[in-house]
Formats: C-alpha cells, sequence, structure tokens
C-alpha cells in the first residue's frame, strides 16, 4: 500500500525558511519520479518541483527556481523540499506526489494529507 506522509510545515515570516519531508513506503522509491505540489485555498494543485528517480534531474516551477530545492534520499524513502527566501504567495498545503509508473514523469493518484505552509508577519 502506497503511503505518503508530509510533514515539516508551519508558520515563517517572509524571507525566511522551512524545510518539508515527505516518508514513502509500500513501493520501491528508487524507481520512482517524485514530485511536490501545492494548492492555494481556493485555486487548483499545481506542480512546484519533481525529482527523478536517481536524483539527477529536477524541475521547478518559474516561480520558486532559485529559491527552492528538491532532493531525495533513496536509502530512506524520504523526499525533501528546502524552500528559502519565502514570499506570502508561497502559502499553501504542500503535498508529495509518485509517478504513476516506473521512471516515468507525471502524476497519480497517491497523494499524502500535505503540510500547511504559511507565510505571513
Amino acid at each position: 500500500q502506497v503511503q505518503l506522509v508530509e510533514s515539516g510545515g508551519g508558520l515563517v515570516q517572509p524571507g525566511g525558511s522551512l524545510s518539508l519531508s515527505c516518508a514513502a513506503s509500500g513501493f520501491a522509491f528508487n524507481d520512482y519520479f517524485m514530485s511536490w505540489y501545492s494548492q492555494a485555498p481556493g485555486k487548483e494543485r499545481v506542480l512546484v518541483a519533481d525529482i527523478s528517480p536517481l536524483g539527477v534531474t529536477t524541475n521547478y516551477a518559474d516561480s520558486v527556481k532559485g529559491r527552492f530545492t528538491i532532493s531525495r534520499d533513496n536509502a530512506n524513502n524520504t523526499l525533501w523540499l528546502q524552500m528559502n527566501s519565502l514570499k506570502p504567495e508561497d502559502t499553501a498545503v504542500y503535498y508529495c506526489n509518485r509517478a504513476e509508473s516506473p521512471w516515468f514523469r507525471g502524476r497519480s493518484d497517491y497523494w499524502g494529507r500535505g503540510t500547511q505552509v504559511t507565510v505571513s508577519s
């Protein structure tokens, strides 16, 4: 059974940093693209960043390039998102997602419960 459990969210002032993690289980973590999505109130869930199975290739939304870093620890089945220089518009619930098929990019219906990030002074 695929399980994804996000943690690390919270309240932070503009310009601050947070580190999100996603603990994955129930599948061969190092065979799948993994990604982070965000969903702000009243808006659709959008891709923030994704990473290839071995961590060689990463992709970022334009809005977070240069501020966020996605990484993974395949030995411990964990996905990370380092968020720096946070802005109020980064406020959202952040979810991790596993690709539908091994070795291909994309999203699936496997979601965790998400972790709330609030950027406010």
